[in-house]
């Protein structure tokens, strides 16, 4: 563990103390899965490096992607299950190497009670997830999925305009089939808007994915 609590973000002095004396170092390699569906929620996890992906997975292998934590957020769907003694109803997996420290349910509640800072960053959290998710339904239900994809391209963009991803990662974080985007990236590409390669996708025509994007 090459991480100490001081490297994690966003926490007072009070918070530090107590996870630096009751909490414990974790770390697992990208492609780990930190929680799954219907397992009890025992922990609560501070990140020092690295980004979970949080999502809903449907019977039929069909991914919805719902929010990211990174160093210095606060999982939501794990503060839900703590606060409710609930089970997951999502799964988190760890999209790079992760490190940080977890702590358990008693040292949670805990810190809501003695370090308002804390108590405050969750509640903020909770918020701005919860509007979040409400974005993500409403992409998901009302807006067409070219629209939704060439949005995510232009984001994923390096400047450069080279998005270095695979169909699979554009389909889990648009809750759609890999071989859905596969097709529409297969018939941008006929159209000369972009150029598919092993890995990546090249930008030929930002202007044409900027009309796709108001599409309706």
């Amino acid at each position: 563990m090459t991480q100490g609590v001081d490297r994690i973000p966003g926490l007072d002095d009070v918070t530090r103390s107590l996870v630096t004396r009751k909490g414990f170092s974790i770390s697992a390699p990208r492609g780990t899965r930190i929680f799954e569906p219907g397992k009890r929620c025992e922990l609560f996890y501070f990140l020092a490096r690295g980004v979970i992906r949080v999502q809903i997975v449907a019977e039929t292998g069909r991914e919805v992607v719902l929010y990211r934590v990174g160093p210095g957020e606060a999982c939501v769907m794990t503060v839900s299950c703590l606060m409710g003694h609930s089970l997951y109803n999502g799964e988190g997996i760890a999209e790079q190497d992760v490190e940080g420290y977890a702590i358990g349910l008693p040292l949670f509640n805990e810190l809501m009670s003695v370090s308002q800072q804390f108590r405050t960053s969750i509640l903020k959290e909770y918020s701005e997830r919860f509007l979040n998710l409400v974005d993500v339904l409403e992409n998901v239900a009302f807006r067409p999925l070219e629209s939704r994809l060439a949005a995510c391209l232009l984001k994923l963009d390096d400047g450069r305009g080279i998005v270095s991803c695979t169909h699979q990662f554009l389909a889990t974080d648009l809750g759609s089939a890999r071989e859905v985007i596969s097709r529409l990236l297969k018939r941008w590409e006929e159209q000369g808007i972009i150029h598919l390669e092993r890995g990546k996708i090249q930008v030929l025509e930002i202007a044409s994915l900027r009309k796709l994007v108001d599409k309706v």
